[in-house]
């Protein structure tokens, strides 16, 4: 028989963030939210910025993590993550003045798009996005385009390091078929 709840643990580079008994969580991942429940199969999946929630005692708690991984096996989920914050230790006022000075970076970006100073600026924007959201004060949400020389507008989005590992493994996988074929 399963047992009623699973322990949670949510790992930074500074070591144990938080570490729980629940009876259910929901977390963020690159292909979208997803939710666990005693008993769950094994996962492991790419954990994307935004919200966890988890229910404890009747109660739900909601928590903010950045990008990382996430392990569940024999009742037991691990999320190893870059960034953690409680609802309790958001400044609003600070991480807005953070928000906007990082937009402000953005809107008046200058060199190519996609650069990893670029790339750490989008990902600063959506960590501040996400702690408001967390807070209960979230910013509109932003879209933002560049163009390339002669080209229509793009839109962009954060690609993280796991999507592009995502990427290279399945460009890999298509050029083994084809020298199967």
């Amino acid at each position: 028989m399963a047992t009623e709840t699973l322990e949670l643990e949510i790992v930074t580079p500074d070591g144990f963030a938080l570490e729980e008994q629940v009876t259910e969580f929901t977390a963020p991942s690159v292909d979208g939210e997803f939710g666990v429940l005693p008993g769950h199969r094994p996962l492991l999946a790419a954990l994307a910025t935004g919200i966890v929630s988890y229910n404890q005692d009747g109660k739900e708690v909601r928590v903010a993590v950045g990008n990382g991984f996430v392990e569940v096996n024999q009742d037991k989920a691990v999320l190893l993550t870059d960034h953690f914050t409680t609802k309790e230790d958001v400044d609003p006022v600070r991480v807005r003045l953070e928000l906007k000075e990082t937009d402000e970076k953005l809107d008046n970006w200058k060199d190519e798009p996609g650069t990893a100073e670029h790339m750490q600026l989008i990902a600063d924007e959506l960590w501040a996005a996400v702690q408001l959201e967390l807070y209960g004060d979230p910013p509109p949400p932003i879209v933002r385009t560049y163009t390339f020389a002669g080209a229509e507008p793009e839109r962009y989005h954060l690609t993280t390091d796991i999507e592009k590992a995502q990427a290279a493994a399945e460009d890999e996988e298509k050029s083994r078929e084809e020298e199967s074929n």
